[in-house]
């Protein structure tokens, strides 16, 4: 492809994405479609000779976008936001044109500033502690170590003075943020116990350090402490979702009279099962008491930040030593964007920091390179798409646009509220709202299968206590009171057929007519199948998949795994 094929392919494209989403309600939610699909439909192997951008775009048409999820439909209220906006579009496709890999000032002087400006303008507007924000309103002051966290032999003003320690990244996931956190911890804790116990094993230390999180946590809490090779304990929260102090801190005495080291908390603002907030005050309180590391996980809630009405649930933030949200599920802007800042930036580079001679450059002792701040050595040009959003719609338009998803959740749930058939789960207090079809859980459970089989909405499960409920998020930049209004007609149609289906068997969950069948399904055993954002479920007894048969049918719904009941006196 030449310059001025590009030029006029490019066109057409843009055409097609706007034409996408401007018209993207008369797709399907879901793709109608099994795994597998898409093998038969290409090639064994890649093309041996070039072909034509017309054939290759129109197998994209035929082939590949017939097995897409459309999150941008107004319909999808799975998971949380995908973050999507003409100008962070432009930003990526810049980004992509330039071609630039960051990973230090020197690879590229304008992507390394621009990042540190975009995540000061971010803190900012989320009224992070200034602990936090890469900048200070003084000029900066430099110690003996220099901005990337490496020795010299003295500052630039010849002083021994304190240096403002704060300093953000953007990084691709929440999950990168809350491993480079750990890992910073980790290696403190670690420098700490050689201090105490210079000829023991670094082995046997690690053995001894334990983190902590709540049982609502996002799973990828968990995974960090399996990368690092540390204990977790994952704690209970409290009847509001919440993880409290005393919790916490019963488990932290618990295990310092066992022997073992405390040194890392992750706690959630905005938890993926209910949206709920782990108590802040209480438990930043203990982790300074304890002298114990606390990272916050914001990642859907902290967009939220940026209206000042919707900031009590940050009380607390003074606490923590790192916090991460993603501009990339509520603020308007494509994944992968998640944004990381720490109170000590040095801990964090001392931990991640590999310095080699091919990478060094003569203004490194003044410059951030941002290879140190985590796992990966490359990196795009990521603040290019959050400089153009912001400046296209500005704080302003960013508070609109989720005061508005607030607004409109709250509609959804007076929707559902004014069926006495169905319960709300939790608070609704920002986007997401929980909801159930009182009575067993086998009923909501079949009346989210047949929602999403039939392609007209999609939603997510979650397991609240021992309560099948179902998730159902404001998503679209452009949802509207119609969209609340058409998903609760949808939801309460299909809602009729279920409950009609169930009421046909007099209240019995198996039908009369095939009790060896129910007896057999009543007996199987499963696990749950993971979502990708599905919070993760810690300590779970094997439960009983309750399939339901109904008489007049004998139709099998319930078509796929999820914890429904606990045990067979139940059923």
């Amino acid at each position: 492809m030449n310059a001025d094929e590009f030029r006029q392919k490019g066109k057409e494209l843009i055409d097609y994405i706007a034409d996408y989403l401007e018209n993207i309600e008369v797709n399907r939610v879901t793709p109608n479609v099994e795994p597998g699909y898409l093998r038969p439909l290409l090639p064994t192997n890649a093309p041996h000779h070039s072909e034509d951008w017309e054939n290759i775009f129109q197998d994209f048409k035929d082939k590949i976008l017939p097995g897409v999820t459309h999150w941008q439909h107004p319909r999808f209220h799975a998971y949380f936001p995908a973050g999507n906006s003409y100008p962070s579009i432009l930003g990526e496709l810049l980004s992509a044109g330039l071609g630039t890999v960051g990973f230090s000032w020197a690879a590229s002087p304008s992507c390394t500033e621009l990042e540190t400006i975009v995540l000061d303008w971010l803190g900012r507007m989320l009224n992070l502690p200034k602990t936090l924000l890469p900048e200070s309103d003084n000029k900066q002051i430099y110690t003996q170590i220099d901005i990337n966290g490496n020795s010299s032999e003295q500052n630039l003003n010849g002083q021994n003075s304190l240096q403002k320690r704060g300093g953000g990244v953007i990084l691709g996931s929440a999950s990168e943020c809350v491993l480079v956190s750990l890992l910073s911890a980790r290696n403190s804790a670690l420098k700490k116990l050689k201090s105490e116990h210079p000829f023991v094993e670094d082995g046997h230390l690690l053995s001894k350090l334990v983190m902590y999180t709540s049982k609502l946590a996002h799973s990828c809490v968990e995974k960090a402490g399996m990368i690092a090779m540390v204990k977790t304990r994952i704690l209970e929260p409290d009847d509001n979702y919440s993880l409290r102090g005393n919790t916490l801190e019963k488990a932290i005495l618990d295990d310092i009279d066992n022997g073992l080291v405390p040194f890392f908390v992750s706690c959630t603002l905005g938890t993926t099962s209910c949206c709920s907030f782990d108590n802040l005050v209480e438990i930043g309180q203990l982790c300074c008491r304890e002298g114990v590391y606390l990272h916050v996980d914001a990642a859907y809630a902290g967009s939220a930040l940026v209206c000042e009405e919707l900031r009590y649930f940050s009380n607390g933030l003074e606490f923590v030593d790192s916090f991460n949200f993603n501009p990339n599920k509520w603020m308007l802007m494509n994944f992968d964007c998640s944004c990381l800042w720490v109170k000590d930036k040095f801990k964090l580079t001392e931990a991640l920091s590999v310095d080699p001679i091919y990478l060094r450059y003569k203004e490194m002792d003044k410059a951030i390179d941002y290879r140190h701040w985590g796992i990966a050595l490359s990196r795009r040009f990521r603040s290019l798409k959050i400089w153009f959003t912001l400046r296209s719609y500005g704080v302003e338009g960013i508070q609109k646009y989720i005061r508005e998803h607030v607004r409109l959740a709250k509609i959804f749930e007076k929707l559902i509220l004014s069926d006495d058939r169905f319960e709300i789960m939790g608070k609704v207090s920002l986007g997401l709202v929980c909801f159930r079809l009182k009575g067993p859980n086998f009923l909501s459970q079949n009346l989210l299968f047949e929602l999403n089989d039939s392609g007209l909405i999609h939603m997510v499960p979650s397991m609240l206590g021992h309560k099948y409920v179902i998730r159902f998020c404001v998503n679209s930049e452009r949802a509207s009171e119609y969209d609340m209004q058409e998903a609760s007609r949808i939801i309460k149609m299909y809602a009729d057929s279920v409950i009609k289906k169930y009421e046909l068997e007099n209240g019995k969950i198996f039908a009369k007519e095939c009790p060896e069948a129910a007896l057999k399904l009543k007996r199987m055993r499963f696990s749950l199948s993971k979502m990708a954002s599905d919070p993760k479920s810690y300590n779970q007894r094997k439960v009983m998949r309750t399939p339901t048969i109904f008489a007049e049918t004998g139709k099998y719904l319930a078509k796929k795994c999820s914890f429904v009941q606990d045990d067979e006196d139940s059923i």
